[in-house]
């Protein structure tokens, strides 16, 4: 079973923009794997892997220039850095259902 995908084939599967795509390459986070007869790039498994954790650690908050710190950092190094940002974004959760719960209030109160 082959698993290499062309880009468009990986944007698609992965709903990620051909762009994006580009943008990992140009910081050095993902390369393809090569191109196909018709000069198109080529995806393997790991580097379409690779794209999908890109793409939520980006998710979680994390810009390029981070990402290009810790994807390759041991996984005790990434799994401090995720619980970190996931802490972040449950604080920052909670104000905005705090901020709900006001508008709410002020809504019955018109």
């Amino acid at each position: 079973m082959n698993e290499t995908k062309t880009l468009n084939e990986v944007c698609a599967a992965l709903h990620v923009s051909r762009r994006a795509v580009q943008g990992y390459e140009a910081a050095e986070l993902v390369e393809a794997s090569g191109r196909n007869k018709y000069g198109h790039l080529l995806y393997d498994a790991e580097a379409q892997n690779r794209i999908r954790r890109i793409r939520l650690l980006q998710q979680l908050g994390f810009r390029v220039k981070e990402i290009r710190t810790i994807i390759d950092a041991p996984n005790h190094v990434v799994k401090a850095a995720i619980e970190t940002q996931i802490q972040i974004l449950r604080s920052e959760m909670q104000k905005k259902e705090d901020v709900i719960l006001q508008a709410e209030q002020m809504m019955k109160e018109l």
